[in-house]
């Protein structure tokens, strides 16, 4: 008695568009990476310089951020195929995630808001000042 059954197979040959989408996927990551190492490169050579402009820097930085922050939703909308959902379970994922950023952002903030403040005569305690006469110094009022 045979009890084998026959083997299930599917051919995963590219459907009509996929190959595009592909393509598409793969420029689009790539120069967004290219921008990225360029930026970095700025920032690298920036700061070789004798006065580099710390305006500048911080806004480049954001510039990266912000294009690692597309280049990661992207890949989530393709890769994962979130982008393929319904528009309310896409949003149960991304909105947490929006919040768990926005979180760490806030604590950090908070964070170096107490420690400037910490430092300061205003947020904290004020120990009293106290000075010590040297031993050969004269009381007052006597001569």
């Amino acid at each position: 008695m045979n009890t084998h059954s026959p083997e299930v197979t599917f051919h995963h040959e590219p459907q009509e568009g996929q190959v595009k989408k592909i393509i598409k996927t793969t420029i689009l990551l790539s120069v967004i990476t290219i921008i990225e190492l360029i930026l970095g490169f700025v920032i690298y050579y920036m700061n070789k310089g004798e006065a580099p402009s710390t305006t500048l820097i911080l806004f480049i930085k954001g510039v990266i951020v912000i294009l690692s922050l597309l280049k990661a939703f992207y890949i989530v909308g393709v890769f994962m195929h979130l982008g393929d959902e319904i528009r309310n379970f896409a949003l149960t994922i991304v909105v947490p995630l929006l919040l768990f950023v926005w979180f760490i952002a806030a604590f950090l903030w908070d964070g170096d808001s107490w420690k400037n403040l910490r430092n300061t005569v205003g947020g904290s305690k004020p120990y009293p000042q106290q000075t010590v006469a040297p031993k050969d110094a004269k009381k007052p009022g006597v001569e």
